[in-house]
Order: structure tokens, then sequence, then C-alpha cells
């Protein structure tokens, strides 16, 4: 089948320096001497990856030794983290994206400008929680319906946003919170470019295939977000890891697939999955069960 990829699609400048500075750190140290405070980046392969070749992804600073050397993974931390590693002779090494990193020198920057702090974005995601630590009670807000209960009235407000966001969400959000009162509104647009690039050309693609396949991680909020993207052109959408997750029926009834993949997914992948792809030969009609999105 004929088979068309993003213009966009892949590792991000964030992605493939944390990567490379976690295998160089892995390089230069003794084998079970290096952690890191959960996964690099959220894709499993490349998780998988990193594991096999000595790096511990599930470290708790409480539990580490003096002298071993510990990877500040792509989403970042908060400073305590700096902080409790310096006190107990922990060497660090930081793979955070710079964008992540601007992010957190914006939100102290406004805190100490005396605005309250707004980030929009999911309180879960561990961006998120390194980036509001940077000034004390910063609310985080997601949708519309937590304005009521979280925006402060007449207050001066500061805004930034998750860098992975899509920029029609956060400019919604935007919107509804300055319809509330407020004395002074102040944004600083925080989101990723080369993210905001990936969804544009997903959507794009989207609109002239019969399906698209998202690959990435399904922890990967980038890649969950370019899904919901090609979703909302109505068209058929799968959000896979690997070519692993491919059921037939899936393109049953399709003549032209499209594949984008989030800013943690590896090129192996991407390349694997179209090359098997344009070798399938479709059914003629989906089942109800493998056309849901």
């Amino acid at each position: 089948m004929e088979v068309r990829l993003a213009r966009k699609h892949g590792f991000c400048f964030g992605v493939e320096q944390a990567i490379e500075l976690a295998e160089q750190t892995l390089r230069d140290n003794a084998p079970g001497r290096v952690a890191a405070l959960g996964p690099v980046i959220h894709n499993p392969e490349v998780v998988r990856r990193l594991e096999q070749e000595g790096l511990n992804q599930s470290a708790r600073l409480d539990n580490l030794e003096a002298g071993t050397t510990v990877l500040i993974r792509s989403h970042g931390v908060g400073p305590e983290i700096y902080e409790m590693a310096r006190r107990r002779g922990i060497n660090l090494v930081d793979a955070t994206c710079r964008l992540v990193k601007r992010a957190q020198t914006v939100v102290r920057q406004l805190h100490e400008e005396g605005y309250q702090v707004i980030m929009i974005g999911d309180a879960n995601h561990p961006e998120v929680k390194g980036v509001i630590g940077y000034a004390p009670n910063v609310i985080v807000v997601e949708r519309e319906e937590d304005l009521a209960d979280k925006i402060p009235r007449r207050a001066r407000l500061g805004i930034v946003a998750q860098t992975t966001h899509a920029p029609e969400h956060v400019a919604r959000m935007i919107g509804a919170i300055a319809a509330l009162p407020f004395q002074e509104l102040k944004v600083v647009n925080t989101l990723c470019l080369e993210v905001v690039r990936r969804q544009e050309a997903a959507v794009e693609l989207a609109r002239e295939v019969d399906v698209m396949f998202v690959l990435g991680g399904l922890s990967s909020a980038n890649t969950c977000e370019l899904a919901r993207l090609c979703q909302g052109e109505g068209v058929r959408t799968y959000h896979l890891e690997t070519w692993a997750d491919f059921k037939p029926a899936m393109v049953a009834g399709c003549k032209v697939a499209g594949i984008t993949a989030g800013a943690s997914t590896p090129d192996d992948t991407i390349t694997e999955f179209a090359a098997n792809l344009r070798l399938h030969e479709p059914l003629n009609q989906p089942s109800e069960e493998d056309t849901r999105h």
C-alpha cells in the first residue's frame, strides 16, 4: 500500500542530547555507578536499551551512595533535587532539554516580578512537576473546568505552558483565563517549536490519508498529543509503539497510510514500520474492534 511520512517526525534535539549524554556517562563510569530518576525519555525501546547498557532508571536519591553519578532526564527536575544531590555527594549529569530549562527560568522570573504563576499542563507529567518547583504556589491547570476554582480574582497573573502542548489548546486556555477578572496578565511562550512543527505536519498529513499511525511511547505526552490531533481530523488513527503492535485489520479498506512519530521515537522504529507497511496488502473491511482509535 502507499505510505506517506509526515514532513517532520521523530527525534528532537532535546531527546538526542539526553540519549547521547546517557551513553557517554555510561562509558565514563564503572558498571552500576550510573542512575537516573526515572526514564531518560518516554520511549520503552530506548529505556530498555539503556537499562541493558547498565543505566538504572528507577533510582531514588535517598537510596544512592555518595559518588554515584545521576543523570537528570530530559524532562528536568526541581531545584530541591540539585540541593539534595549536593548534600549527599552525588555527581549530576544534566540532560534537561534546554527549552524545559528556559521554562524553569521563566517561572522563577515571573515569581520574582510579583506574578501569581499559572502553568497550563498536566500536573502529573514529570516536566510540569519539575518546572513548578522553581516558584512557590504555582497553579497548574489543564482544562477550562479547572479555572473557576483555581485562578485567583484580580491578581497579577503570569502564564506559561508545558512545552509539548498544542498551541490551539494553550490559546483557548489563555482566552478563558483572560475572561476572568484580573489586574494584569503576562504570557510567556514556553512551547517547543520542534513539537509544534511535528503537530502541524501530522495534521497536514492526516487530511491526505485513509489511516494514520502515530509511533511512540504510550506515556509520551507529545506523542499522545499527535494522536489526539490526528483523531480530531476525523481520520482513523492508531497510536502504536512498534511494528509488533500492528494488526492487519487496522488498514482494512485503506489505500493510503500516513505515519508520524513523537519526538522520542527512534528512526529505526519509524523506518521498520514504514517498510513493513509498504509490503502489506490490506484487507477489504476492518472489524469494529480494530477501527477504534
